[in-house]
């Protein structure tokens, strides 16, 4: 948490498990009391993971969508009555794969379809009452999202993610935040990549999905191919379902 004061900036850290509703309440009342209120909520917490649907555990479905989107969820409703106050804003950090299918991945699709579906229908209750809502949608981007994805038994997945295009910088994407921010924009979505993806979900989602699909069982053969891997393993090696030929999912 930070706040510029006279040219300097003051922070305060705090540690916080936004999977745990009290510490997420405990967390934005500590950040009041000190600061006098909250003017901008940056709901960034985030986890993934890499496997086929069938191979994941229901408790990972749990810890991804505790992250994501209750996180997310506790943050914003205990921030929520000074940011009234304040005519403040709320940024939701989401996905691409919060905008189209994501194979292989079907859990942190389903949060951040969540986030969505959360925040946009958020923008419409708060209309008129000075407090913005402003959802984003990065493409890759060096974090240690990537490195930390858990795997369907819920350990850190063996499975090297792929990736798609140029990976961008965390600044990059903080200050492409900023700019949308200043301009109070309701979605920003990042990356070529990213626009391309949504654009064709907009305009044909069984088109999407047909390429999504063709593009999984490419990967799936060659996987089997040329390591003899087992179709769970195809999957979970298919970071965002992409393959030559289609559109490309992205974190």
């Amino acid at each position: 948490m930070a706040i510029a004061l006279g040219g300097e900036v003051e922070t305060l850290a705090l540690g916080c498990d936004v999977a745990d509703e009290g510490q997420c309440a405990r967390a934005m009342a500590a950040v009041i009391a000190h600061f006098g209120g909250i003017d901008v909520l940056i709901n960034n917490a985030g986890i993934s993971h890499r496997s086929a649907f069938a191979d994941t555990r229901m408790s990972v479905f749990r810890r991804v969508m505790a992250v994501n989107f209750f996180g997310a969820l506790a943050c914003t409703q205990a921030a929520l009555p000074s940011l009234l106050e304040r005519r403040g804003l709320i940024v939701a950090v989401s996905s691409i794969a919060g905008l189209a299918p994501l194979y292989g991945r079907t859990g942190y699709a389903a949060s951040k379809h969540a986030v969505q579906g959360l925040f946009s229908s958020l923008r419409g209750e708060l209309a008129g009452t000075g407090v913005d809502v402003l959802i984003v949608c990065p493409g890759f981007t060096a974090t240690g999202i990537g490195a930390a994805a858990l795997d369907g038994d819920g350990a850190v997945t063996p499975h090297p993610q792929s990736t798609v295009g140029r990976v961008a910088q965390p600044d990059e994407v903080a200050a492409a935040l900023f700019r949308a921010a200043e301009r109070r924009q309701k979605l920003l979505v990042l990356s070529a990549v990213g626009q391309l993806t949504h654009l064709i979900q907009r305009l044909s989602p069984a088109l999407c999905e047909w390429l999504m699909t063709r593009a999984l069982h490419r990967e799936l053969e060659r996987g089997q191919a040329q390591t003899g891997a087992s179709p769970g393993d195809g999957v979970a090696r298919v970071d965002k379902g992409a393959a030559r030929g289609g559109p490309r999912r992205v974190e």
